[in-house]
């Protein structure tokens, strides 16, 4: 499992043990050497405390055997255990980085534009564009000027308020239960959301059936495949830019078989088809970290894809 430090400060003159003792934060243990057994750890401290305060407070020398030690303090350097992968509250604590160019989400920047692409402008007037996993609305300088009036959905507040500041009309709301009507909607984009939800299939029934006859489905995902899990996971999640760290869990991404069924049984057939970014754009990017790589289509579906279809009229 990843996990983060968290620092408790202990003061020297509060006890003194003989022998060695053994100090418990949490699921770790460290054992303090007799020479500084005089150490007594300090009250419950905070799993946040790291980088606090208090813990700046802290006066840092020699390290002995995962402690800092001065004529004042005893610090134990522990292990507490991090965020698990795939939570929402990671979207609150990166809220900054939505709209920076060379931010945690650049790459779904990019993606958005592409999927952008897809969608035709508005054939009526009133047209709804339904996005759902919305963020902070990164689909919305690509499809402002297409006429439909922009419907974000997501469960994160912070982003909702961000999309709500570029044109979106937030919805708070779960994706596996769409507040709204069947057949009302005239666009359904649901880009990088599958891979974060427990019951994908659900999520395309819901957007299907607010969709209506004629109405186009866009989509993008990653695939279940363990190159997936390699490229998405452990390269992407060390790359600033390409994904957070733990922003993913593979355990949820979702095959294109699995897309086209669901779809299909609700009356969406879809086109289906690889996506990547563009290479030599991509590595400029990571050498000068200016402008936007292109997402483009490929052959293979293994890593990241894109689909398409119309609601067929019944």
């Amino acid at each position: 499992m990843d996990r983060c430090p968290t620092t408790v400060a202990a003061p020297i003159d509060q006890a003194a043990p003989i022998g060695p003792i053994a100090v418990r934060i949490g699921a770790t243990a460290a054992r303090i050497d007799p020479a500084v057994a005089r150490a007594t750890v300090a009250p419950a401290a905070s799993p946040g405390l790291a980088g606090s305060a208090d813990a700046a407070r802290v006066r840092h020398t020699r390290p002995v055997d995962g402690l800092h030690i001065d004529d004042d303090h005893v610090t134990l350097v522990a292990m507490a255990p991090a965020r698990p992968r795939n939570d929402l509250r990671q979207y609150e604590l990166l809220a900054d980085e939505w709209w920076r160019p060379t931010g945690a989400f650049a790459m779904l920047h990019w993606i958005a534009a592409a999927r952008a692409a897809l969608i035709p402008p508005a054939a009526r007037p009133d047209a709804i564009l339904l996005d759902l996993g919305c963020g902070a609305g990164l689909l919305a300088p690509h499809v402002d000027r297409l006429g439909y009036r922009h419907v974000g959905v997501d469960l994160v507040a912070v982003s909702l308020d961000l999309a709500r500041r570029h044109g979106v009309e937030p919805v708070r709301a779960d994706v596996h239960r769409l507040p709204f009507a069947p057949g009302s909607v005239d666009v359904v984009s649901a880009g990088e959301i599958l891979e974060h939800v427990p019951d994908p299939s659900t999520v395309l029934s819901e957007a299907c059936r607010v969709l209506r006859p004629g109405g186009l489905l866009v989509l993008d995902t990653i695939n279940a495949t363990r190159w997936a899990r390699f490229v998405a996971v452990t390269v992407a999640e060390r790359i600033p830019g390409l994904a957070p760290r733990g922003i993913h869990d593979p355990r949820l991404f979702v095959t294109p078989e699995l897309v086209r069924d669901a779809c299909a049984r609700h009356g969406v057939r879809l086109t289906v088809r690889g996506l990547r970014p563009a290479a030599g754009a991509l590595l400029r990017w990571l050498i000068t970290r200016r402008g936007t790589v292109p997402i483009v289509p490929t052959g293979s579906t293994a890593v990241l894809y894109q689909a398409w279809g119309i609601k067929e009229a019944r």
